[in-house]
């Protein structure tokens, strides 16, 4: 085989266009025109109904991802959870929005409509029943209609729980409507015209409406089944060339697209072709060499093929498409490009997994090392009270430091349990979070070790609402006793501020301690991570920020030097007055991930 370079291809092909285009043009051009023409009409018939075909698979694709999202929303759940139909439709109106979907749909457990949202009048609750009632089990293939509204949809059921469980809640149904501004953009794409028929209804086209009547008499429409080539049909005093597609095979009535471009505007510059073939043989080489102009795409297609597989490289795409056939420049080039693609893809898989199993590595250092610590404790000290010689007092002593020792593995294991639930673990109840606090106070001081430190606790405003107290406290004590473990023995001071705000409270934890240094600020709230502690686990600062987050909330080092640390809390609230659900409110999604402010 011999290779050609790139330049070469180039001359050669301009030679032989210039020279073939001169003798064979007048020959051809008259002859084939007009079947060109056609052919033509042909594919860009096809090519149309491919194009719909590709469009509609990529909306089944939104609407399926779409509805799963929608119906694993906690707070859909939870207004499901209310069975009430009122609730259920005002409710909503949030999460339809947020859909973008042009129907939306929520029907109880037994299939009953609880909701309708649509973006145009004229589809009632009564229809969206009956289409509801008359669904077929494939749910990625519905069609609904009603008073002159066609959607395309997809229902989900919506689970209490995993799907897993079979704890029905209801069901979601989204659908985007064939409507004229589809038509439309469908039409221009095409560069024809088209209609949508429901059975023998025409929804939508972009005809006038003589021609669509005209239509609806002609024999494509009259057909049964979708013809498998393009039809020619006489609507009024201008010839078309038609095909259409089955959008819903095999169901009754069926759901249409005719695609319908004009044959003789296509041909009607055949008038003046004879005018312009007297000037094609003088100007052939200058189309010739213009034509070759244009078909050096041909030869530059490589390259540009190439520059937008680095392009994807760039955004992380590895798996780009490129023909690295040939034997040119540009062939070697793609060839090169992709060994150092795969090559890159590979180092990147390597270091991902050694970047995992370092993390995993980690965490079972930590987790070992602090369990075998404790578990040292134990047996060392239980060995001690096998000791039949000692006293009562000794016998306590040891008792206190083994309790001491399971304790603290009791509370590296809670800790890494909180680690892993999820917000939907939270039980919110109606209190006050300066009660919770003063009893966290109260558990700190318990403490012999923090006796002299000096607490206080200030308020400004209202701080009741609802939360989970439990876990709420849980936070409030990592950060009062890593506050308490901060500060000196003597003089030490942690002064604790809460202000209402808008749509809850800010809560600042003070102290007089030593500050954070600055080399570890932006870890603080990493898992696993201790600093100046001899048994810490390094998840008190995490459980912290995923409690708060939870919430809906959010904790930052507000400030920190050596005259003291500041942290602060944002806790969104909800009275009880509030419309909505408290556990739709605290399951919102959390604001943004806790961040470290250093000093100024």
């Amino acid at each position: 085989m011999v290779k050609l370079r790139l330049r070469t291809k180039f001359l050669l092909s301009m030679l032989l266009v210039s020279t073939g285009l001169t003798g064979a043009s007048l020959l051809l051009v008259r002859r084939n025109v007009q079947a060109q023409v056609r052919r033509s009409i042909f594919a860009d018939l096809h090519n149309s109904v491919i194009t719909f075909q590709n469009f509609q698979r990529g909306r089944e694709q939104t609407l399926s991802h779409l509805a799963e999202l929608l119906a694993d929303l906690p707070n859909l759940r939870a207004l499901m959870t209310t069975e009430h139909e009122a609730t259920i439709q005002d409710a909503s109106t949030d999460v339809w929005q947020l859909s973008g979907s042009d129907l939306f749909v929520l029907a109880d457990r037994s299939g009953n409509v609880v909701a309708l949202h649509t973006a145009t009048q004229g589809f009632t609750r009564e229809m969206a029943q009956a289409s509801l009632g008359a669904a077929t089990q494939d749910t990625t293939h519905q069609w609904w209609f009603g008073a002159q509204h066609l959607y395309q949809v997809f229902q989900k059921p919506i689970f209490f729980g995993p799907a897993s469980e079979g704890h029905l809640l209801g069901y979601l149904v989204i659908g985007y409507e064939i409507d004229d501004s589809v038509t439309s953009q469908l039409s221009r794409i095409a560069a024809s015209q088209v209609a949508f028929y429901y059975g023998n209804n025409m929804v939508r086209s972009t005809f006038d409406p003589s021609r669509e009547s005209e239509l609806g008499r002609s024999s494509i429409a009259q057909s049964v089944a979708a013809p498998s080539e393009p039809q020619e049909i006489q609507l009024g005093d201008e010839r078309y060339l038609a095909t259409s597609l089955e959008l819903a095979p095999g169901r009754t009535p069926s759901v249409r697209l005719y695609v319908l471009k004009s044959f003789d505007q296509a041909t009607a510059f055949l008038n003046s072709l004879n005018n312009l073939l007297l000037a094609v043989g003088l100007t052939a080489v200058l189309a010739g060499s213009a034509l070759v102009f244009f078909l050096s795409h041909t030869f530059t297609r490589p390259l540009g093929q190439l520059v937008a597989g680095v392009r994807a490289l760039e955004k992380g795409d590895f798996h780009y498409a490129l023909d690295e056939h040939g034997g040119d420049e540009a062939a070697e080039l793609t060839r090169a490009f992709n060994r150092m693609r795969a090559s890159l893809r590979r180092t990147q898989q390597e270091l991902l997994e050694s970047e995992r199993l370092a993390t995993i590595g980690r965490m079972a250092s930590s987790i070992s090392h602090d369990l075998r610590h404790s578990l040292a404790a134990i047996v060392a000290n239980s060995e001690f009270l096998c000791e039949s010689r000692l006293s009562s007092d000794q016998r306590e002593e040891l008792y206190q430091e083994v309790r001491a020792a399971a304790d603290l593995m009791t509370e590296l294991i809670d800790s890494l349990l909180e680690f892993s639930r999820t917000r939907e673990s939270l039980r919110p109840s109606y209190g006050s979070v300066k009660e919770s606090l003063d009893r966290v106070v109260v558990a700190v001081r318990s403490h012999p070790h923090f006796h002299p430190a000096k607490i206080t606790i200030s308020q400004k405003g209202n701080s009741q609402g609802w939360f989970d107290s439990h876990k709420l406290e849980r936070a409030f004590y990592n950060l009062l006793l890593n506050a308490s473990e901060a500060i000196p023995g003597d003089g030490g001071e942690i002064g604790i501020e809460l202000e209402d705000t808008a749509d809850g409270v800010r809560i600042r934890f003070a102290d007089n301690g030593r500050g954070v240094p600055e080399s570890i600020r932006d870890r603080l709230f990493e898992p696993f991570f201790s600093y100046g502690k001899e048994n810490g686990t390094g998840l008190g600062l995490t459980v912290v920020q995923k409690i708060i987050q939870d919430h809906g909330g959010d904790v930052v080092v507000e400030s920190t030097s050596e005259h003291g640390t500041v942290f602060c809390i944002t806790l969104p609230l909800i009275s009880s007055s509030g419309d909505m659900g408290v556990a739709d409110k605290i399951a919102s999604p959390p604001l943004a991930r806790a961040k470290q402010v250093p000093s100024d």
